[in-house]
């Protein structure tokens, strides 16, 4: 789905926000925030039908500078319970900066206070899903910066209202095809409703043929009709899901179980966390930093993008739990991945220029930049990442554990030896068959301990050694950012510089020298001026990444190992009532945690996905065994 971004320009016709590329202002003449009332809040009946609700949720083909958004957010204060939960996913193919949208809220002072929060949590400018989490959670919005076309078909969810606000048909036809609005059928809950400024015939049949009923209501302003729509299709409709049971078992509270847990709190849920261990981030979350930084290719392929999105929306849920060096311990200093030489760099470079990306989130130094910030002269270039950094994954989960409140019971120095399933609830046993927890839903967050269950033996995940080295602060040269390349340095953590990781096929937990020499090899090919010598005493830390063949996590629902798939898709594929996972996090722990667990929140939620849905695919934990049955099925 990836293209590349083109924001759009801030520009004026007669006042009125416009839009050059389509000749067509943002908002009526006659008031912008008084039409967002009247066609797109009035025309779905709200705020009335949130009264009693538990949660809503929202489709917007049309995010624009976000008028309609504040508008909804700002009667969503007042006349929503305080409970409730408001999911609003917005399409936009060409977002405005920052700074722009600055200078358009402000024509609307009464919206300052929400408009302020909005704009503090805007996303970079890159394509995708982009997750924001709003109000103290009350509010979630998700934005798919992309052409319809391409998002509309990648969304997941079932939206009980649409706002459908392109520019007008007549100036922007893709928008409003039968193509596109067809699929608004697939996206809506029962008794959705719809609404829009057009009355446009081509419009309304489009609707009728996805199942809605339209009718003509009077308009705003100027003009004389609009569009109000209900979804009430002729065709049968599948069984309403049902409500979660909001009672979990997570067993392992390394990062994944900690980022579950926060994750499923903030949603009201009861939870019991069983570790093993006496204290959460005991193994391989034990390092003193982890990396956060985002993955780019040249072909931004599936990988990429995951990580892009895993990026962003964990440092945005770090600024929600209070941010990074403050709620936790760890530093937004920037990394920066050095290229391997000139070739390499020139790569980079290309790379950064074909996928338009913003210099807030990636940008290229040439080899000068690079030098003067390492202070080594062979430097070639790399890619600087502004808004990554490092992170004490121990920190981190003790931060995530905390915001649970009295949701979270913790059961440690617990080891859970198996689980059974008595037809409506998992019962977590310990050693002799002893109870240690029970709940409808267990999730698996244990890492490579994952294999020691009946259900998770047969996931492919292997368990790969990296031996850390530890160096004191003084004896590296002072870096500004986190620095990457053949091997990765971090900026002081208590004094003590990570220089790692190695990636050893073995499973000696003890430190070896052979893989310190082999770290500082690798330090002096990014550092050249550091000089270490063989002999220095061992010092570090040895972890095993659950690692899985693709190297990407595994989210969601569990296959069965013992029942037959009946067929080549996903969802042809039997799985474990109520057990979850969240594995296979590799190297990239750090930032795939917390953006797993919101995937996986929101699949136990039926909310909407935070990510697109061939990329909520690519982490499907019964991918193998579905790729399996295809090789023996042709």
């Amino acid at each position: 789905m990836s293209r590349r971004l083109i924001p759009a320009a801030l520009a004026y016709a007669d006042g009125v926000p416009y839009a050059a590329a389509y000749g067509d202002v943002y908002h009526s003449a006659d008031g912008g925030l008084e039409q967002a009332r009247h066609v797109f809040l009035g025309g779905n009946d709200l705020p009335r039908r949130w009264r009693d609700a538990a949660r809503f949720t929202l489709l917007e083909t049309g995010f624009g500078l976000g008028l309609n958004f504040l508008a909804t957010w700002q009667a969503w204060q007042s006349h929503a319970p305080a409970h409730a939960r408001l999911h609003y996913v917005a399409i936009e193919k060409h977002p405005f900066a920052p700074d722009d949208l600055a200078r358009l809220h402000a024509r609307w002072p009464e919206l300052a206070a929400l408009s302020a929060q909005l704009r503090a949590a805007w996303p970079p400018l890159v394509p995708g899903f982009h997750r924001v989490l709003l109000d103290g959670g009350r509010v979630t919005l998700t934005l798919a910066f992309g052409d319809i076309a391409d998002c509309l078909p990648q969304i997941a969810m079932a939206a009980d209202a649409f706002y459908l606000d392109g520019f007008a048909p007549s100036r922007n036809p893709d928008m409003w095809s039968p193509q596109v609005l067809s699929r608004l059928h697939r996206l809506a809950a029962p008794g959705a409703t719809a609404a829009t400024y057009t009355v446009s015939a081509a419009v309304r049949q489009a609707l009728a043929a996805a199942g809605f009923a339209c009718e003509k209501r009077p308009g705003f302003g100027r003009k004389r009709d609009m569009l109000a729509a209900r979804y009430a299709p002729r065709w049968p409709l599948p069984p309403a899901r049902p409500e979660p049971a909001r009672r979990a078992v997570v067993i392992g509270a390394g990062v994944a179980g900690s980022a579950v847990c926060a994750r499923l709190a903030a949603r009201g849920w009861q939870l019991t966390l069983v570790e093993r261990h006496e204290k959460w981030a005991a193994e391989s979350s034990g390092n003193l930093a982890g990396i956060a930084m985002p993955l780019l290719s040249r072909d931004d392929n599936i990988p990429s993008r995951l990580a892009r999105a895993a990026f962003l929306f964990s440092t945005h849920l770090w600024q929600q739990l209070g941010g990074v060096g403050s709620a936790f311990a760890g530093e937004a200093c920037g990394v920066l991945q050095l290229a391997r030489d000139a070739g390499h760099a020139a790569l980079q470079r290309e790379t950064v220029e074909a996928l338009g990306l913003p210099p807030d989130f990636a940008r290229f130094l040439g080899a000068e930049q690079a030098a003067a910030m390492t202070g080594n002269p062979a430097a070639a270039g790399g890619w600087l990442f502004p808004r990554g950094g490092w992170v004490t994954p121990s920190s981190l989960c003790e931060a995530m554990l905390a915001s649970c409140g009295g949701l979270l019971e913790r059961r440690f120095a617990q080891q859970a030896s198996s689980l059974r399933h008595d037809g409506s609830e998992w019962t977590v046993q310990g050693d002799g068959g002893a109870c240690i927890a029970r709940a409808p839903v267990v999730v698996i967050a244990s890492g490579t301990n994952a294999a020691s269950f009946a259900q998770t033996r047969e996931l492919p995940l292997a368990a790969i050694r990296g031996q850390v080295t530890h160096i004191p602060a003084g004896e590296l040269p002072s870096l500004p950012v986190v620095l990457c390349g053949e091997a990765y340095v971090t900026r002081p953590a208590n004094g003590i510089c990570c220089v790692g990781a190695t990636y050893d096929i073995d499973t000696d937990p003890a430190l070896r020298q052979s893989s310190q020499d082999e770290n500082l090899e690798r330090l002096a090919q990014v550092l050249p001026q550091t000089s270490m010598g063989k002999d220095r005493p061992l010092a570090g830390r040895t972890g095993f990444r659950a690692v899985s063949p693709d190297r990407l996590p595994l989210v969601g629902a569990l296959p069965d190992p013992c029942a037959a798939i009946g067929g080549s898709r996903l969802s042809d594929v039997p799985r474990l009532p109520g057990m979850h996972a969240v594995l296979g996090l590799a190297s990239r722990g750090i930032i795939w945690a917390p953006f797993a667990a919101e995937l996986l929140a929101s699949q136990l939620e039926g909310e909407p996905l935070p990510v697109e849905r061939e990329l909520a695919a690519a982490l499907d934990p019964a991918r193998f065994a579905l790729k399996a049955w295809r090789r023996r099925n042709g």
